[in-house]
């Protein structure tokens, strides 16, 4: 199944690294011209020396004015395709987190998106020409996980956002679905279970026995960004080998 994304314009937030940045190339080889936020510099400058049509925006989503100063729809140009890939993760007990951690997390999991693509589907809605979002959720927003509080209940506020965006914006003929991987090989997911005894008690649980790697994710946000799913809308895709179905 071909996808093009010719003469699409599209923006991925947290793509310095990881699903984000793969996420970016990847668009670019399907023909859009793609806009890549993160707030680190070096990841966006190796970005563009990785591809040097992808055009770079350095910003901290969770701050609201500088993110509407950054990605206000006369200064990135109009967006056709929006992954919001950008989030954040620190594990604490449930008698341990704190009210910082909590707010933090929360800022960029689920107000940054929810800023993201209002200045985005305004664009959209008022050229009339439609388009596509997708959130990149987890597994972990359907399934309760040790030491997870704040990120499983970010990552279900994520999802419930999702199906909302989706009812509100689908008349404008704007679809919002979701992605939620199991554990990804990025760089940091390699780093935090390289352990085997760590990694069993996870890919234990998981029917095809293994950890998704980049690319299975990245497919899958293909796929509900193009016309090839264009009837999906408001849906939460598992990529997690089984995991949820179990």
């Amino acid at each position: 199944m071909e996808i093009s994304f010719a003469g699409k314009r599209a923006l991925v937030t947290g793509a310095g690294k990881g699903i984000g940045r793969a996420t970016a190339l990847a668009l670019v080889r399907c023909g859009a011209e793609v806009t890549a936020v993160t707030r680190t510099r070096a990841d966006l400058d190796s970005l563009v020396l990785e591809c040097p049509s992808i055009r770079p925006v350095c910003v901290d989503l969770a701050d609201w004015d500088a993110t509407d100063a950054a990605l206000r729809d006369d200064v990135v140009g109009p967006i056709d395709l929006l992954v919001n890939n950008a989030a954040c993760a620190s594990l604490q007990p449930f008698l341990e987190v704190t009210p910082e951690e909590f707010d933090r997390s929360f800022s960029v999991n689920v107000k940054a998106v929810l800023h993201v693509s209002q200045l985005v589907a305004r664009g959209m809605r008022s050229r009339g020409r439609g388009g596509a979002i997708v959130n990149i959720s987890s597994q972990a927003s359907k399934c309760a996980l040790q030491d997870h509080t704040v990120y499983c209940a970010t990552k279900a506020a994520l999802d419930m956002l999702t199906k909302v965006m989706a009812l509100e914006l689908g008349a404008h003929q704007i679809r919002v679905n979701s992605v939620n991987p199991t554990v990804v090989m990025t760089e940091m997911g390699r780093l935090g279970w390289s352990d085997p005894a760590k990694a069993r008690t996870m890919t234990s649980r998981i029917p095809l026995g293994r950890f998704a790697e980049v690319e299975d994710v990245v497919n899958s946000v293909l796929f509900l960004l193009s016309d090839k799913s264009a009837m999906t809308n408001g849906v939460a895709l598992p990529v997690d080998g089984g995991f949820l179905a179990c």
